[in-house]
């Protein structure tokens, strides 16, 4: 039996969880840490410039990949930086695992230099937390940090570490297992409402599904596919379903919500049978709650059964990972026929509404046209990183997924600052996939200081940037809701991205007419590591259709 110090245990820990990488940023706290990732081989660090990126990008890696991303920072204003992200990781269902460095056991709760209490800060966002006060127990605290965030409902779990318990010794023997009285890693499924749910199903002239981020894994979307081909069941998703289910299938509405497709609201409010898989039914998908599906009968599958009848009342429920449930659906739905003929004939009327808008929306210097470039351009196999505002909404509607895991955005949250870093993660974990970050100016001025960490690391995330000059999201509903009062959000697009990114070292572009966006995608894509294109669109657009806030899907602006 080895004797190790604290920080030879965490660096052993993560080696034998498989980590590869990890991202932080060193300080006082952490220094015997950093030390012990000095030598310690087959894990890399990669050094970010602000302590939010660091679980940004850990984020991202562990949606990319579905393994835990790991993050690292110093105690006080270091750790204390990890909170957003650790916050957006937890509203997305992300499995991080955030190493903090703290004071020493002998003055923490006398006010110490850099002390904060990260346990009592991280509270309301966290899965669990784990303290270590004794170097003994940092080899149970780490494989309990990573035994929580990756079963279950994944999520964020912080491990606490003073400085004087990284440098103590004790004899290390890693885990297999870490036991919680209370806690079980596996899921006990509660499927006693299939029979009745099966009967409704059967017994529906208009269903669909809705499905969201609760199953956009493989293994879901692979049984998702086959029984909606098997029965001709029409697919809606949500925001952080993107993915799930192919946005180029016949069977497939669209995004559901607040800039949801035509196809997708209106067949939601239609409905008379809702199989909602792993949503959480958040006012961003459904409108106005108690106006959503008003003649539906739901039956909500999710692997947390507290999320069942949160925001929506379901007739049945179905406690469960999504592919294990619908497996069982699909298993016991037999030799069952097809959603009725009428109620398909209604949804092709509705997606040919849809098209003749959107073929009028892509025309010329749109960002429409721009996305659907860009999608063309780089293949089915591209992974999307958005950040959050209007260009995550035309992301949404116009840069088709075709596969699990390729559209990662702060759904939940709506962190702004999350794109890039995320996509950092992101190429870390799929290494061999192109890679884009869709972003907006007001975002990207968030953690823009990570264009160093792009060319440091030569990542090679292509950055696509709307400029247009404002906080256009918020512009919108100032125009639409608040009589065109544009309190503090038109910055007059003074900012020349394409230059900054050449100071940090990564190559820029600047687009500012339709006839250009085709050549600088190309330039982009066949340049090896970062690129940034900056793409100057007029303040004026919009996205659209939109549910205003506090109404429902039936008062939706089609624009």
């Amino acid at each position: 039996m080895e004797n190790l110090t604290g920080s030879e245990m965490v660096v052993r820990s993560l080696q034998a969880e498989g980590v590869k990488v990890v991202f932080g940023l060193p300080g006082g706290t952490v220094i015997p840490l950093y030390d012990a990732f000095h030598d310690a081989e087959k894990l890399l660090h990669v050094l970010v410039r602000h302590e939010q990126a660091a679980a940004h990008a850990a984020d991202g890696y562990a949606r990319a990949s579905g393994r835990p991303g790991v993050c690292m920072a110093t105690s006080g204003p270091g750790a204390a930086n990890l909170v957003t992200g650790l916050a957006t990781a937890w509203a997305d269902s992300a499995p991080v695992v955030a190493l903090t460095g703290q004071a020493a056991t002998a003055v923490i709760g006398t006010d110490a230099f850099q002390e904060a209490d990260m346990i009592g800060m991280t509270l309301p966002i966290l899965k669990h937390s784990f303290p270590v006060r004794e170097v003994a127990r940092l080899p149970f605290a780490m494989k309990g940090a990573f035994t929580i965030a990756s079963t279950r409902r994944p999520g964020p779990v912080l491990v606490d570490i003073p400085v004087d318990v990284q440098r103590a010794r004790a004899p290390f023997v890693y885990p297999e297992r870490a036991f919680f009285p209370g806690y079980r890693p596996d899921v006990p499924e509660r499927l006693e409402d299939l029979p009745e749910v099966l009967l409704s199903l059967k017994a529906a002239e208009r269903p669909i599904l809705l499905v969201g981020g609760g199953a956009n894994d493989p293994e879901s979307a692979r049984v998702l596919l086959e029984l909606a081909e098997r029965h001709d069941l029409p697919v809606a998703i949500s925001l952080r379903g993107k993915g799930a289910f192919p946005e180029n299938h016949r069977l497939f509405l669209g995004l559901c919500g607040m800039h949801g497709t035509l196809a997708a609201n209106r067949a939601a409010t239609e409905a008379d049978f809702i199989l909602a898989v792993g949503t959480r039914f958040s006012e961003r998908t459904t409108g106005r709650a108690d106006r959503f599906a008003p003649a539906a009968k739901v039956a909500h599958v999710d692997l947390d059964p507290a999320e069942i009848g949160k925001n929506v009342s379901s007739e049945w429920s179905l406690v469960g990972h999504s592919h294990v449930v619908l497996k069982e659906v699909l298993e016991a739905l037999g030799g069952w026929g097809k959603t009725p003929g009428a109620w398909r004939n209604i949804l092709a009327g509705w997606k040919e509404e849809d098209g003749a808008r959107l073929a009028l929306e892509t025309l010329g210097f749109s960002p429409r046209r721009i996305l659907t470039s860009i999608r063309k351009a780089m293949g089915d196999r591209v992974l999307a990183v958005t950040d959050v505002g209007q260009h995550q909404m035309w992301a949404a509607q116009h840069f088709d997924s075709c596969g699990t895991r390729s559209f990662i955005t702060s759904g939940g949250l709506g962190t702004m600052g999350f794109g890039l870093p995320a996509a950092m993660g992101a190429a870390f974990a799929a290494p061999d996939r192109p890679l884009a970050c869709i972003t907006g100016d007001g975002s990207f001025l968030m953690n823009i200081q990570e264009l160093d960490t792009c060319a440091r690391y030569a990542i090679p995330v292509k950055i696509f940037l709307f400029n247009n000059g404002s906080l256009g999201m918020v512009r919108q509903w100032q125009e639409l809701f608040y009589k065109e009062r544009y309190a503090q959000t038109v910055t007059d697009g003074l900012v020349d991205f394409a230059r900054i990114s050449e100071a940090f070292g990564v190559p820029g572009i600047r687009v500012s007419a339709e006839g250009e966006v085709n050549g600088a995608v190309e330039k982009a894509l066949s340049t090896d590591g970062p690129v940034l294109v900056e793409f100057r669109i007029a303040m004026e657009e919009k996205v659209f259709p939109m549910i205003p806030p506090g109404a429902g899907m039936d008062q939706m602006i089609e624009g």
